[in-house]
């Protein structure tokens, strides 16, 4: 027995039917959609695109070397007494230039004076019985000539001159043993520096032991500047040296700003063997004092020139799956990528060692907006000036 529903009734049944299959075809439509929202569209190779171009040209490009170094003090002395005894006299000033020989601090002297004072009189006492005993042997020399005296007195008087001279030198190395000990109760500057923080007061008792010693002092002008770099480029740095001297530029941590130029001192004599680098050392004027013991610093190291190299903005620069490229402007106004290949990029600036001619026109800006062919409305801008020569 079949149910039939009247045509009137099967009526919205029929039409609710179809709108969920119309709804279900259209979602399904949506979901196989290729999403392409995301991705910027290039225009047609017909349209004219506006983009900001530059020209290659031909610079004298200095190459550099990077590293991150630590300036240190040229010469860095511990001051520490020499003797024991009293600080009686803290002379300098904390944070103070001082001079090579200047009196940083004094010591009670007294009893180095006293000493002083008693090798001397031993000395007197000595000479004054030496020359007793000289005498006494020119008297036993004439007896003996006339043989009034045995041979053997008068060598014994000869022996007791001999003995009383050693004994004079002996208390001259006393004086001078004491005059030195005397002059360490004035402590003085070894080296033109900075005094740092005065490790000791006048009053406390100072000794020759001391670990810590009066004051440090570092020769900040000049200064010197420590780093490392890979020993891959050991023949460079070399070859360089072979040439003349060789300029390091100092940078704070931001790379920018500069706080000194020097000189390439030395390049140790040994790698690494655990890091697979090398130390060099670098020296610098420092008149400004910018460069302070402990300061981390970047150094670039001047180990060649380029002359007339191709050079264009690191703009124009571009990577894809077969390595760098850059969009170039042919007379037509139309674009071509072309293969490149990069030297050293600096300061904005790179060295274009295959790909690129001087005097061609290149794409800097709105690559992402054009493809081979494209044609293009160049809005020329100078290129980037190089912070150093």
């Amino acid at each position: 027995m079949s149910v039939q529903f009247p045509a009137r009734s099967r009526r919205p049944l029929v039409i609710a039917t179809a709108a969920v299959v119309v709804t279900a075809a259209v979602g399904l439509a949506l979901l196989h959609r290729p999403v392409t929202a995301a991705t910027p569209q290039r225009a047609p190779a017909s349209a004219v695109v506006p983009v900001t171009a530059g020209t290659a040209e031909a610079r004298d490009v200095p190459i550099y070397l990077t590293a991150l170094g630590s300036a240190q003090g040229l010469n860095t002395v511990t001051v520490r007494p020499r003797i024991d005894g009293q600080l009686t006299e803290v002379l300098f000033t904390e944070g103070q230039m001082v001079k090579q020989g200047d009196v940083l601090a004094r010591i009670d002297s007294r009893q180095y004076e006293a000493q002083l004072s008693q090798a001397r009189a031993a000395k007197a006492k000595d000479e004054a019985q030496l020359a007793n005993a000289k005498r006494d042997l020119d008297r036993s020399t004439n007896l003996a000539s006339k043989g009034y005296e045995t041979r053997q007195m008068m060598d014994t008087q000869k022996a007791t001159v001999e003995q009383l001279t050693a004994a004079v030198e002996g208390d001259q190395a006393m004086i001078d043993n004491a005059t030195v000990q005397l002059s360490y109760t004035t402590i003085i500057s070894p080296i033109n520096g900075r005094t740092g923080i005065r490790q000791i007061d006048a009053g406390n008792i100072v000794h020759a032991s001391d670990a810590n010693g009066l004051v440090v002092i570092a020769q900040i002008q000049p200064i010197s500047v420590l780093f490392t770099l890979p020993q891959d480029v050991l023949d460079q740095v070399t070859d360089a040296m072979g040439k003349g001297p060789v300029k390091v530029e100092a940078f704070k941590r931001d790379d920018v700003t500069p706080v000194g130029e020097g000189m390439l001192a030395l390049v140790d004599n040994q790698i690494d063997p655990s890091a697979g680098t090398i130390r060099l050392k670098a020296t610098f004027p420092n008149p400004d004092s910018a460069l302070w013991p402990g300061q981390f610093v970047n150094v670039h190291l001047l180990v060649d020139e380029r002359h007339n190299a191709v050079t264009v903005s690191a703009q124009v620069i571009q990577r894809g799956p077969n390595g760098t490229f850059a969009y170039v402007i042919k007379p037509d106004d139309t674009v071509e990528m072309r293969g490149i290949k990069v030297g050293p990029v600096r300061d904005g600036i790179a060295v274009i060692e295959e790909g690129l001619a001087v005097g061609e026109r290149v794409v800097v800006d709105g690559q992402y907006k054009i493809q081979p062919g494209s044609r293009v409305d160049a809005r020329e801008v100078p290129e980037p000036v190089a912070r150093r020569s």
